[in-house]
Order: C-alpha cells, then sequence, then structure tokens
C-alpha cells in the first residue's frame, strides 16, 4: 500500500497509506499501532478510497510537542480530509482511533463524516464499567484482557526481538501522553455524542476485558444514531479475530450511509 507524508501543519507531516477509489474511508488504529488494522485497510481498499495515517508518534513518525490529547489529533485529521477537499467520508477507528473518530464526529461542523465506526473504543466515562488500565498490565494480563483466546496470541517478551520491544515501548510512551490522563476517556465525551446523528455502528468482541460490552452498549446508546453489534469469539481487537464478520458489518454500513445510496 502506498505510504506519502502528508502535510497538515508546518511542524506536522503524516505517514499516510493510500489505496483503492470510491467513497473514502478513514482508518485509525489503536494503541497497538497501524499493524492492528493493515488487513482491515487491505480488504476495503478493494471497494473504497482508504486512507490509513500512522498516528504522530507511533512506529517511530515525529510528534510535535504541542500535539497532547486526542482532541489534537482529531483535529489533525479533520484538516487532513478538509485538505483533500473529501466529502461523504466514513471513518473507522479500533480503540484509541474509536475515541479519535467520535471527537472528530463532535467537531465536524461541515459534514464531511457521513458515517461511523467504532471497534471497541475507548474514550468515554462508564461508571459502571470502568476501563481496565492497560498500563499496569504485564504482557500475559495484556493477552488475557485483548483476546478471545490468548493463549494463541500470547508472545512471551523475551522472544520478542529487542527493536521491535523498544517500538512498543515508545507507542505506550506515546500513547501515555495522549490519553493517561484522565485515563483513556474525554469526560464531557459522553453527553456531546447525543447531538451526533451520523450514523454510527459499534462493533465489540463478546470476550473484550479491557472495554466490556456493556460499556459498548452504553456508548452506542449515547450517539443520536448508534448501534452496537457484538461479534462473538473476539476480543478487543475482533478485525483480527473474526475478521469475515468484522468485515461484512463495516461493508454493510459502508452501502448503508453512503450519500450516493440517500439518493437513490
Amino acid at each position: 500500500m502506498p505510504t506519502d507524508a502528508s502535510t497538515v501543519y508546518a511542524d506536522l507531516s503524516l505517514t499516510l497509506a493510500e489505496a483503492g477509489a470510491g467513497r473514502p474511508v478513514l482508518i485509525l488504529h489503536g494503541g497497538g499501532g497501524p499493524a492492528t488494522v493493515a488487513g482491515l485497510a487491505q480488504h476495503l481498499a478493494r471497494v473504497a478510497h482508504t486512507l490509513t495515517p500512522v498516528h504522530p508518534g507511533w512506529d517511530g513518525t515525529h510528534r510535535p510537542a504541542w500535539l497532547t490529547g486526542i482532541d489534537d489529533l482529531a483535529l489533525t485529521y479533520l484538516h487532513t480530509l478538509r485538505q483533500r477537499r473529501l466529502r461523504d467520508v466514513l471513518v473507522i477507528g479500533s480503540s484509541l482511533g474509536g475515541w479519535t473518530a467520535a471527537e472528530m464526529a463532535v467537531r465536524d461542523s461541515t459534514g464531511i463524516i457521513t458515517g461511523l465506526v467504532l471497534i471497541d473504543a475507548v474514550g468515554v466515562e462508564v461508571e459502571t464499567e470502568p476501563i481496565t488500565d492497560f498500563f499496569t498490565l504485564d504482557a500475559r494480563g495484556v493477552a488475557e484482557h485483548t483476546w478471545h483466546d490468548p493463549d494463541r496470541h500470547y508472545l512471551d517478551p523475551a522472544d520478542v526481538p529487542s527493536e521491535e520491544l523498544a517500538r512498543r515501548q515508545t507507542n505506550m510512551a506515546t500513547m501515555r501522553i495522549l490519553a493517561g490522563d484522565p485515563y483513556m476517556h474525554n469526560p464531557k465525551l459522553l453527553r456531546r455524542l447525543g447531538h451526533i446523528h451520523t450514523p454510527a455502528l459499534l462493533l465489540w468482541g463478546e470476550s473484550d476485558r479491557i472495554v466490556t460490552p456493556a460499556y459498548g452498549a452504553a456508548y452506542a446508546d449515547a450517539f443520536g444514531n448508534g448501534r452496537l453489534e457484538v461479534i462473538p469469539k473476539a476480543g478487543h481487537l475482533p478485525q483480527i479475530e473474526q475478521p469475515e464478520t468484522t468485515f461484512a458489518l463495516i461493508e454493510a454500513h459502508l452501502r448503508r450511509t453512503s450519500n450516493t445510496s440517500h439518493q437513490q
């Protein structure tokens, strides 16, 4: 997938992979980095024009000193869509990327975004369903909370190359800056979602123990036009554990929410 640098501000050039043709789809990765949405981006490029950025500070990319919150990330991506004169955009976000997508929708005053897909997103506070503190988990704990089948996906840190460990540590440091305090949420976001009437599909792995399906249900209910779909035999990353089911639900939402379909 071709990757280029897209200049958004004088001190910020996004690393952005672009592929396919058709309706624009912005795909936002979570804390695990761009590899967590690579398969999804590749699949959707067959039916849409995909744009898959690397969040500044992930995978060795430059993060300007002022970019310290998810709101900064959301505005950066909105500016990118405007600069490219894109319309009728579907925004898909996994985990932290889902939070970013919701913050984009809150700030989208010109109606660029016409559909949302949040995959096991963080970003809101649900008092009865606290978000697991990811930073306190060891490698085994991460596997247990993230995957439906943790044994299949667990990697002993002793078996991970030093360069990969360094990349993960840097990514986690960036995530802590952007989302560490308050932890993984914006206290104001939940009540703002009711004003978003853009169709929002929330996909949730039934075995997610970082943010539970009950958290997802509260998140979906907060939107003006939100719907929850729980995916069996999947955890925090259903696009990896259950790709066929996940992709089918996203493609249906892609078709359902396009401006062109509204006009037919």
